[in-house]
């Protein structure tokens, strides 16, 4: 009787920790952040084409496929990382960095989602995508393991995997993308990531500052690529607005209005940065009630624009 209760005891044990590092292995994927991958409806959508199935399947598929490879290079990162994690207060607490998830686990699945999603993107997609995808997947790796500490270049190549994410979209379910668009993704995205290190720089808890090279920056130089990239963002979505309402007719309009939305929601957060937010952006554009009525206002013009009116 009593070998037996050892026994189940013994299963039960398994059983909890196998539990524990499958919840480990999802959390080191971080599928909060996945929703950055929505970039690669960006382009289908702006043209009006989504709707259409034979856009809305490889853009699906590309936005899986981005998924996965995401969720690789978060693993690979906090396997490069886990030692540096495990000294810092609050990374120490990552699966890897805690010790809950293998690094030969980490490592393995890695391996089989980045492969995965280059086959799905080879096969059931087109080889156009697939070099995007392998782009991404290069630079995020060469940014993990070297280029994050080397300044100005690990702004831009955060940026850049932005960018690549709006690019597949529109290869994938091969939609003209406008250069003007392009110009709004990457000085959009130059714009949020200059804001998260200078939030990350100015933090008064000291937290976010274990970053080497936030010791390259200074506040001011952050604050002249934020109005650098702001700027920028708003005069190239203006000409992408102009150029879009050119092909339509009612829609024309509401187009053209959409640009006050548009660049009262970057004045916006670019104040929420300065009051100390901004170093998570995936939260604060959902926190903020304002930012978020703002973005709800402009989602309608242009969706209206281009989908209804």
């Amino acid at each position: 009787m009593k070998a037996t209760t050892a026994i189940e005891r013994s299963h039960a044990s398994g059983e909890r920790s196998t539990g524990r590092i499958v919840r480990g292995l999802i959390v080191a994927m971080r599928p909060k952040q996945w929703a950055k991958n929505a970039l690669v409806v960006a382009a289908p959508l702006a043209a009006g084409s989504i709707l259409r199935t034979h856009v809305l399947v490889p853009t699906a598929l590309a936005f899986v496929a981005f998924v996965a490879i995401s969720a690789a290079t978060y693993l690979l990162n906090d396997t490069a990382d886990r030692e540096r994690d495990a000294a810092h207060p609050t990374k120490r607490r990552r699966p890897i960095a805690a010790g809950i998830v293998p690094v030969w686990l980490a490592l393995l699945t890695a391996t089989i989602l980045g492969l995965g999603a280059l086959l799905l993107a080879a096969l059931a997609i087109n080889l156009a995508t697939l070099a995007v995808l392998a782009t991404y997947a290069a630079s995020t790796l060469a940014y993990s393991l070297k280029l994050k500490h080397e300044p100005i270049l690990d702004i831009a190549i955060v940026a850049g995997g932005f960018v690549l994410r709006a690019v597949a979209g529109g290869i994938a379910a091969h939609v003209f993308i406008s250069h003007y668009f392009l110009l709004v993704a990457g000085f959009g995205a130059l714009f949020v990531v200059a804001s998260k290190r200078y939030a990350e720089l100015t933090a008064t808890d000291g937290e976010s500052r274990t970053r080497s090279v936030l010791a390259s920056y200074s506040p001011g130089f952050l604050n002249l690529t934020r109005a650098l990239a702001a700027t920028t963002t708003v005069v190239t979505y203006c000409f992408w607005a102009f150029e879009r309402s050119a092909g339509l007719s009612d829609g024309r309009l509401v187009l053209g209005l959409s640009i006050v939305p548009f660049t009262i929601g970057v004045l916006r957060y670019a104040l929420l940065v300065e009051h100390g937010h901004g170093e998570a952006p995936e939260d604060l554009l959902t926190a903020d009630r304002t930012l978020l009525g703002i973005g709800m206002l402009w989602v309608a013009l242009v969706g209206g624009a281009i989908f209804l009116v």
